[in-house]
């Protein structure tokens, strides 16, 4: 994604970050787990053990060496072939992961039950410097890449933690949780903590349609942090807006930066969602289309409905421009039923509505398809 006014970010956020601590996280549980979990004595729950596995195709990952590895990713790269899963235990994962295209129908089981308690983060950045030379870009800069289809997510948290402070002036302040490429992409109870561009939901390829599915998860970020062209539906699923100490004035910056291929009928859905912000209210832009210079017949698409938008998001004008030759008023952008303040419709041009019979096609069946997402036994 371009940059966008780099500078310095909250103090003390990596710190949550990696911790998985902090009143905002905890909003994005249910009440009976609003505090995290102690450790366990049973580091895998009653998800087996190496010694009792679920299945032949189960792995455990315990940093600490109780299980069959130490590492997500020397699980990930031992578990060849299609239809794995991965118990990882109550831990901080400071490394990157990469889940290649072939390793299909992969499933990662947080152990705990509480995604605060397993935490998959590192810190790169687009801007970062390669050891080989170069940068990693948007896209090297993810913690976690996912390119294999009908992989699910369990109560992890995915998260980049790195601090604009660390490459002072630098432009490339993009650091990416996680890039989920795979078509049938589920994520459960799962969080994804960054600050610019948090959460990639992409496809491998321009004519590929990737559908993804989210459900009561927890996203946070500042600018354009949740981006990219798949179909993605989110349900149930809390947005936080943070504050940032380096801009004077709004916008801080914008929610969605969907880039729905043009062929694409369906970009992001957000069902039954809420957005509430550290910063102050009106500071953010509900969302702002991303057309590419890979793809500039892209015709970017975004559908919130039934959803609570707090004082945080700008009601005024919700939705902005990022190049002025593609304006938001000629995608695919629309709202249905919110509530709250950030939701109030003041300019009605500003704010587009579905009809009902529009709003009818705008479910979760409509955008997955056949694919019925199915959360892992727990």
């Amino acid at each position: 994604m371009p940059p966008h006014h780099p500078g310095t970010s909250a103090p003390g956020r990596r710190a949550l970050l990696t911790a998985g601590l902090g009143a905002a996280f905890a909003l994005a549980l249910p009440a009976t787990t609003a505090s995290a979990s102690p450790p366990s004595n049973r580091p895998f729950g009653r998800f087996g053990s190496p010694a009792a596995r679920l299945t032949e195709r189960t792995l455990y990952v315990h940093p600490g060496g109780l299980g069959d590895h130490t590492t997500v990713q020397a699980a990930v790269s031992a578990a060849s072939g299609a239809g794995w899963t991965l118990v990882l235990a109550p831990g901080t994962y400071r490394e990157t992961v990469v889940v290649s295209a072939a390793r299909t129908g992969m499933t990662w089981i947080g152990a705990s039950g509480d995604p605060r308690d397993v935490v998959v983060v590192y810190d790169n950045a687009a801007g970062t410097p390669r050891p080989e030379g170069g940068t990693y870009g948007t896209s090297g800069s993810a913690t976690t890449t996912v390119q294999a289809d009908g992989f699910t997510a369990l109560g992890v948290t995915f998260a980049n933690d790195f601090l604009r402070t660390d490459l002072p002036g630098n432009p490339g302040t993009q650091a990416v949780a996680l890039k989920a490429q795979g078509d049938r992409s589920a994520f459960f109870h799962c969080r994804f903590l960054g600050h610019q561009d948090t959460l990639y939901a992409d496809s491998t390829s321009l004519p590929a349609f990737a559908r993804q599915y989210f459900a009561h998860c927890y996203v946070e970020g500042d600018v354009d942090f949740v981006f990219g062209r798949a179909r993605a539906v989110f349900e149930h699923c809390h947005f936080r807006t943070l504050v940032r100490t380096d801009l004077a004035g709004a916008p801080y910056g914008f929610v969605f930066a969907p880039s729905t291929a043009g062929a694409n009928p369906y970009g992001f859905l957000a069902s039954r969602c809420r957005i509430t912000s550290e910063a102050p209210d009106g500071y953010y832009k509900l969302a702002r289309p991303w057309v590419p210079s890979s793809d500039t017949t892209a015709r970017p698409s975004l559908v919130v409905r039934d959803s609570v938008l707090g004082p945080g998001i700008d009601a005024v004008a919700p939705y902005a421009n990022m190049r002025d030759a593609y304006p938001w008023q000629a995608q695919r952008f629309a709202e249905y039923r919110n509530t709250g303040r950030g939701a109030t419709v003041t300019v009605p041009e500003n704010r587009p509505q579905l009809d009902a019979a529009e709003a009818a096609r705008a479910t979760r069946e409509t955008y997955l398809g056949d694919w019925i997402p199915r959360k892992p036994c727990a």
